[in-house]
């Protein structure tokens, strides 16, 4: 695999007049394990592994990271650079609408991840601890969420509920487009049958996954997800503006 021009990775290799070891970056070090893992799965990335696509000894890794954990940390980080918290920072500051906010970050959040499906049972359960961007997008969803009347004991377990639910869904977006169709309706069955059938005939918006149950279920579970949440500051300036 030939890294492009620009890389990290690329960046790391090239530079003339310096032993190969001096050279290499935790940027380039992170990008190299995203590459690994996304062609060959978690699984296989190992320091090895990010050695030999880096060029160097598996030693010179050492000089950056202690090991293949805060490889992980590292990765973790490397995924959550594509997920917007522009909207979430506005929401935080009272400029932008805490649920249009919430919709951004989240699908932003499925389409990082959606791009890299091997890599959820990973990120889902390693410790934020020493993964500054990770805990960045959690600090920012969090701040917004305390801008809505969500209790403030209700703020994580509404971050986890989200969270549970995108990576659901960054999975749906690779499913089959027959993952629920049945054979000949057996019998118990029906209604999952009809449920099938009339989905199908609704037309839904199909948007940019080859599965028609990804995408429109998506936006629904999102509304249903978002629905109770309201503007702490919005709901406060209706009440003065009332009174």
């Amino acid at each position: 695999m030939t890294p492009a021009p620009d890389s990290p990775i690329a960046r790391t290799r090239r530079r003339r007049g310096r032993p190969k070891d001096r050279a290499v970056t935790r940027d380039g070090i992170a990008a190299a394990a995203l590459a690994v893992a996304r062609t060959e799965g978690y699984e296989r990335l190992t320091m090895a592994a990010v050695a030999r696509l880096l060029g160097v000894a598996p030693s010179a890794l050492y000089n950056h990271i202690s090991g293949k954990e805060e490889l992980f940390v590292m990765l973790q980080d490397a995924v959550m650079v594509d997920v917007s918290v522009a909207e979430l920072h506005g929401a935080a500051r009272g400029e932008v609408p805490v649920v249009d906010a919430l919709r951004a970050w989240a699908r932003s959040y499925r389409a990082a991840f959606a791009a890299h499906p091997p890599l959820i049972p990973v990120i889902a359960t390693l410790p934020i601890a020493g993964a500054e961007r990770t805990q960045a997008v959690y600090e920012a969803v969090c701040a917004a969420l305390t801008r809505t009347s969500l209790p403030k004991p209700a703020v994580l377990p509404r971050v986890i509920a989200l969270e549970s639910f995108i990576y659901g869904s960054a999975y749906d977006v690779h499913a089959p487009e027959d993952i629920f169709d049945v054979s000949d309706v057996p019998a118990g069955v029906e209604s999952l049958d009809a449920a099938v059938r009339s989905f199908h005939a609704s037309e839904p918006l199909r948007g940019d996954s080859p599965n028609p149950y990804a995408d429109a279920p998506f936006e629904a579970g999102l509304d249903l997800l978002l629905a109770d949440l309201e503007d702490a500051s919005a709901a406060s300036d209706g009440a003065a503006a009332a009174s």
